[in-house]
């Protein structure tokens, strides 16, 4: 439920204090399930291990997408503002965002990448973004996205601790009236990066870049060729669904692995109250 006033709250913040295990449950009963789960938490931190829903399956892009096509296929899914007033904003159907992000899992199942697979995303803040980190989660790719801004050394850096099979980048990035050449910086971070089979290149900035036979590919060549019907992988509640990269204390990053269920359970109930959606 979305809290409206302060007697809601006190009454929501009530149930989860009587029973934590029931009020999450409750939350994550307005989702599509696979398969239900066994238990809603098991956990240990002296060992810092905690499950949630443990035994359920899912995919969280059918929630995110799948769900709500019956009613809200034409509904506004992304409203993407451009920075430049003279650039052309951006509105994404439910319906559209889920052919695009079924095109490009497809894109990425066609170049072998397969659940469990780790895919780093060095992009700038474009849709093409969000359908790149969906179309990882459709398929059950782990995607590890990179501040596009990120000197070489820490690109390379975040691709190697993860093992990443695939870059998705752009030619350029925008950043006020500057341009941040991401696939140079790419190329220069690719030279180390012995886990690398492809790069998936966006045309944002249409720099003069390089593009690399056999490595390099272009997004809106390879979202031609794909088919725009994608099943979306079952994945256990506990699979990891993407890593994220803290700058580390020690100098050395440090990836913080988020799993599927708890996850899309928390953000939801978050989204629906910090920001009164």
């Amino acid at each position: 439920m979305r809290i409206r006033n302060i007697e809601e709250y006190e009454l929501e913040k009530n149930k989860f204090d009587a029973d934590p295990e029931k009020f999450w449950a409750e939350k994550a009963e307005q989702f599509h399930w696979h398969q239900k789960w066994n238990e809603v938490l098991n956990w240990d931190f002296h060992k810092a291990k905690i499950n949630w829903f443990k035994g359920g399956k899912l995919n969280i892009t059918e929630n995110c997408l799948d769900r709500h096509l019956p009613l809200k296929a034409d509904q506004i899914a992304i409203k993407w503002i451009a920075n430049d007033p003279n650039e052309k904003n951006i509105d994404i159907t439910y319906n559209e965002l889920h052919e695009q992000v079924s095109k490009f899992a497809n894109v990425l199942r066609n170049k072998g990448i397969k659940k469990g697979d780790r895919i780093c995303l060095y992009m700038p803040m474009v849709p093409e973004l969000a359908i790149a980190v969906l179309s990882c989660a459709r398929i059950g790719a782990i995607h590890s996205v990179v501040f596009a801004g990120f000197s070489a050394k820490s690109l390379s850096d975040r691709i190697n601790d993860a093992k990443c099979k695939a870059l998705i980048t752009a030619d350029g990035g925008f950043r006020g009236n500057k341009i941040t050449p991401l696939k140079e910086i790419a190329d220069e971070a690719l030279k180390n990066t012995p886990s690398i089979n492809f790069c998936i290149v966006l045309k944002r900035t249409k720099s003069q870049i390089k593009m690399e036979e056999n490595r390099d590919y272009w997004w809106d060549d390879e979202i031609k060729k794909a088919d725009n019907n994608c099943r979306a992988a079952s994945m256990n509640s506990e699979d990891q669904l993407f890593i994220l990269y803290t700058s580390g204390s020690t100098g050395k990053p440090k990836g913080i692995v988020h799993t599927t269920a708890g996850y899309m359970v928390y953000a939801q109930y978050s989204f629906e109250n910090v920001f009164q959606y």
